[in-house]
């Protein structure tokens, strides 16, 4: 069987890359290593997977209309894990025309060349933050989620839409993972990346509401598992949350950074931004049903793996 990983260089797309890998299936990656964090890191993530026999690195964009229904005839795929996207809820505010052609345009480029080509089976990386500011907690998938909040949860949702629009019409399967908070080491231009920097080096950190935001933070091996078993179940369409369920402080996460720092971090509050929701919190119940969802890691034992990778990879 042949998976294309859409955004297979980036941090949770190698990793389903190299798990797929790992078992002797054989991956297509499709990347356009852009700059919204540094590409040598994808470069690196690149040639890591390319030591892989089944693997082939393809240097292209999803919005592409030329190549990517050829790269479907050529490699016969027999199914999608989309994961190249652009990220950042807070960057999106003032790009909205390139989420849209990225998120939503390029999304329907895969569901078009995907339907030509008879590929029957596509798991798609959507975003919490499609629930916006819902007073409904914990988020569940029977929500509307019509309210979206910046550009970036806007793209996304419509592309779940889109979703069901081939499902319907096509008979594809297709599968929407609202993805909490991934993190873990190497997780670039990250939150928890970002503050670890800021204390090691005695700068001063920016939180929202004087860190009273919530976030459910989910570790990257949680999130793997999950993706690997939407990949392995054609469910039709469903849109499913992927969290661990137990939304921290910002202030409490910034607590626990500091401890393992053993040092405190200087802290300055400023509001909330209006393209920011005051909690993530997921409802995981469809997860750990349809898909044997069941999340392991801590947020605590999460953010100790990743600060042991932090100081072996800059302070080591």
């Amino acid at each position: 069987m042949t998976t294309l990983v859409t955004g297979g260089a980036g941090f949770v797309g190698s990793h389903i890359a190299e798990k797929l890998l790992q078992q002797g299936e054989r991956v297509v990656v499709l990347d356009n290593f852009n700059d919204y964090y540094d590409p040598a890191l994808k470069r690196a993530n690149a040639a890591r997977l390319a030591r892989f026999e089944g693997c082939t690195i393809i240097e292209g964009d999803v919005r592409d209309r030329d190549r990517v229904p050829r790269l479907f005839a050529e490699r016969d795929i027999q199914r999608v894990a989309h994961l190249a996207a652009m990220a950042g809820v807070r960057f999106s505010v003032d790009q909205a025309f390139l989420y849209a052609e990225v998120n939503t345009m390029g999304t329907l480029n895969l569901l078009e060349a995907a339907r030509q080509h008879g590929t029957p089976h596509f798991v798609f990386a959507s975003t919490s933050s499609v629930y916006g500011a819902t007073s409904r907690l914990p988020f569940t998938e029977e929500d509307t989620a019509d309210r979206p909040l910046a550009a970036y949860p806007a793209s996304k949702r419509s592309a779940e839409l889109l979703g069901h629009t081939y499902t319907h019409l096509f008979g594809m399967n297709f599968t929407a993972l609202r993805l909490f908070n991934v993190y873990g080491p190497a997780a670039p231009d990250m939150m928890p990346l970002r503050l670890m920097h800021a204390i090691t080096r005695g700068e001063p950190i920016t939180i929202f509401n004087n860190g009273n935001i919530h976030r459910d933070w989910t570790y990257i091996d949680d999130t793997v598992q999950g993706i690997l078993a939407a990949l392995d179940r054609p469910l039709g369409y469903e849109v499913i949350n992927l969290g661990v369920g137990h939304p921290i402080s910002l202030s409490d996460f910034i607590t626990t950074i500091e401890q393992l720092a053993g040092k405190t971090a200087i802290r300055h509050t400023v509001p909330t931004p209006l393209s920011d929701p005051p909690i993530t919190f997921c409802n995981n119940e469809k997860a750990r049903r349809l898909l044997g969802f069941d999340p392991q890691v801590r947020v605590q034992d999460g953010l100790a793996h990743t600060w042991a990778w932090f100081c072996q990879t800059f302070t080591g």
